[in-house]
């Protein structure tokens, strides 16, 4: 890569800079409440797939994300989106868990800016996939992520349940990025 890197000119690093500032972000996971889900299995690239007869099954207190088109998410086509089936009401809890803090945590909004879209080195957090979101809360909590900005968010998760995880995933999954 250095090599490569190190092969572009001064102009074409401009463009690209340019052309991908002026990129719009769009959503890639659409976020739908509801009580069962399609049964699935995890396929090929450990994705999750719906079972091909059909049938569901209740959703409990979990995410299942399911790509929208099937043949297309298999052949890692980039622009096919996926579905993420989360609990009923999660999405109005997660709303009021991100601007309150629920009591036991600060509201989002303080350090991911108004919109929830970054503030400064501080990551936008809205528009992401719901199971990525809970994946790094949880990681957040447990110390298995790092980095500069992971000691500033110990203490906002260190009291969230699963329940909270999954409804914060809900709500900033749901919104535009």
């Amino acid at each position: 890569m250095i090599a490569f890197a190190q092969a572009i000119s001064d102009e074409d690093v401009r463009e690209a800079a340019a052309y991908y500032a002026a990129l719009k972000p769009s959503a890639w996971t659409r976020v739908v409440e509801s009580e069962t889900v399609p049964k699935s299995f995890i396929g090929a690239g450990a994705m999750r797939f719906a079972v091909p007869d059909g049938g569901s099954e209740p959703i409990g207190n979990r995410i299942i994300e399911l790509p929208q088109d099937a043949k297309r998410a298999a052949s890692r086509d980039a622009h096919s989106g996926f579905i993420a089936h989360v609990p009923p009401r999660s999405i109005a809890r997660g709303e009021a868990l991100v601007a309150t803090g629920g009591g036991s945590a600060i509201p989002c909004t303080i350090c991911h800016g108004a919109a929830l879209k970054g503030l400064g080195d501080v990551p936008g957090i809205v528009g992401r996939s719901p199971i990525y979101v809970v994946r790094q809360l949880n990681d957040l909590q447990t110390g298995n992520r790092s980095g500069g900005l992971a000691p500033l968010m110990k203490a906002p998760v260190a009291k969230l349940s699963l329940d909270d995880m999954i409804a914060i995933a809900a709500y900033l999954g749901s919104r535009e990025p």
